[in-house]
């Protein structure tokens, strides 16, 4: 067969795969290789090399260069039929080194006698291979994006989507909604999750339970969020079963959960079909914390509301006969709702909120009555208006101990004192017990540094103003009491004198 004819082949392959021609060239090099190795009697190793103007091409068997020793040193098997020593090749070829190849001429097979079902398949992998590539580049920019296909067969328990032009996707079983039956023919939409490397080439992977899927759907079938007049700020969702959206407006004439609703609810029941049937509520977002919450547990009444900033948790409070309804089947309704808003939340009756504030008010107050000496009626007094800790007493303004109605100017001042004299009496403890490590002088003139602050930093490590200076704010977060905020204004004021 005219050697001219690989080149026709390439350019027919390359057209009707839509495939660069350097693809096929090497498809076809391939199995040429693989076909000479079929008609030689030995182990060995060929190499083709197509001119790719003439089609003409160049068959060439292939040893590999190992070291003399390799065969005893590392438990090698040494082929002969395709490694030659280093030794061996020195002489005529001085320029190989180990892991090089040595390669001679020997007669090509005819590009025509390729009938071999090994050589069709040589070209047919690498062919598929190249065009899995290709589809994995054309992808690669719509990650996280939704994905609308037909499905093309379904695999013990995965889906496998067409996508069009030659695309194809798999929705893994846990990936899909629990109970839906997707059946080959159907219509689905997924989203873009990842484009994984798998033997056979990159796989285009699908999911139908990820929250951003919910949001997409929502982009496609209401026209005042795609063009961002309505804002989807946040997803949570419980697949096929129920789901919650945060929704706010960006333009004072549009109502954002009216417009994902749409009339007569057609909008937010196209979203619904799509994901089986999956019920999803529309929330407003608010700034206010306690506000989202509030909005995203809807239907349940909420009496009311106690934030923890430090472990970003709130307990919730409703009357009984609402807390069933608060918490949804399964707690599917507050799970939902922590998910959406970010917060943990602590579903409780009111009855249980307030057995448990009368429970951290005798504790609080306990601590303060042992730490400052005073009677049990004014610790719960101080704890009841949120003075949990010595130094909050000590050193908040006057004017707010004054606010509390029972308390006068004598008791206020009496209790800043003992406060003030207990942290103190700690701070010489304190120092007492801290070994080898004594603030420097220079640590005191460091405007904010108090001689507790100093001590604390000194069974840090930080010993002069320097060492504090040298800090990041990241460093001094461990220390008791300290905030991003102070941190940061002790570390540039000990660095000021850097610029005097």
């Amino acid at each position: 067969m005219d050697n001219k004819e690989i080149l026709l082949v390439v350019d027919v392959v390359s057209a009707e795969k839509a495939l660069e021609a350097v693809v096929i060239f090497d498809a076809i090099e391939l199995a040429l290789a693989a076909a000479r190795k079929k008609i030689t009697t030995e182990d060995a190793e060929f190499r083709v090399q197509i001119d790719t103007n003439t089609g003409n091409y160049e068959t060439f068997r292939v040893w590999r260069v190992v070291a003399d020793e390799d065969g005893e040193e590392e438990g090698l098997v040494f082929n002969p039929d395709c490694m030659v020593r280093q030794s061996d090749v020195q002489q005529r070829r001085a320029e190989l080194e180990v892991g090089d190849q040595l390669e001679e001429p020997v007669e090509n097979v005819e590009f025509g006698r390729i009938a071999s079902q090994q050589a069709k398949q040589v070209i047919v992998q690498k062919v598929r291979e190249a065009e899995r590539m290709k589809v994995a580049k054309q992808f690669k920019a719509r990650i996280g994006q939704m994905l609308s296909g037909q499905v093309k067969r379904v695999d013990r328990g995965n889906v496998i989507i067409d996508l069009g032009s030659g695309a194809e996707g798999v929705v893994t079983r846990d990936k899909l909604i629990p109970r839906e039956n997707l059946r080959v023919g159907d219509r689905a939409v997924a989203l873009l999750t990842a484009i994984s490397e798998e033997i056979r080439g990159p796989q285009l992977v699908l999911g139908r339970t990820a929250p951003e899927l919910l949001v997409e759907l929502f982009r496609r079938e209401v026209p005042e969020v795609s063009e961002g007049m309505v804002e989807i700020v946040g997803a949570a969702r419980d697949p096929g079963v129920r789901a919650k959206i945060a929704v706010l407006s960006h333009e004072a004439r549009i109502d954002p959960i009216g417009a994902c609703i749409g009339m007569h609810g057609t909008r937010v029941q196209s979203v619904s079909n799509e994901l089986g049937g999956e019920r999803v509520d529309i929330v407003l977002a608010d700034e206010n914390a306690g506000q989202f919450v509030i909005n995203a547990l809807s239907p349940a009444k909420i009496v009311s509301i106690t934030v923890d900033e430090e472990n970003h948790s709130m307990d919730i409070a409703v009357d009984e006969e609402q807390l069933s309804l608060a918490i949804g089947r399964g707690g599917q309704n507050v799970r939902l709702a922590s998910d959406l808003t970010g917060w943990s939340l602590n579903m409780m009756s009111v009855q249980e909120i307030e057995q448990k504030q009368e429970a951290e008010v005798l504790e609080v107050s306990g601590k303060l009555v042992k730490q400052l000496d005073i009677d049990q009626g004014v610790a719960e007094i101080l704890a009841m208006e949120g003075f949990n800790s010595l130094e909050e007493i000590a050193f908040v303004p006057v004017a707010e101990l004054l606010d509390i109605e029972e308390f006068d100017e004598d008791l206020v001042e009496e209790l800043r004192r003992r406060a003030q004299d207990v942290l103190l009496t700690q701070e010489i403890s304190m120092e007492e017990n801290v070994d080898e490590a004594k603030p420097a002088d220079d640590l005191f003139d460091v405007d904010g540094v108090t001689q507790r602050l100093a001590l604390l930093f000194a069974s840090s490590g930080i010993i002069t103003r320097e060492d504090l200076a040298d800090q990041a704010v990241d460093d001094l977060l461990g220390i008791e009491d300290m905030t991003q905020e102070l941190a940061g204004q002790l570390i540039m004021a000990a660095r000021a004198i850097w610029f005097e």
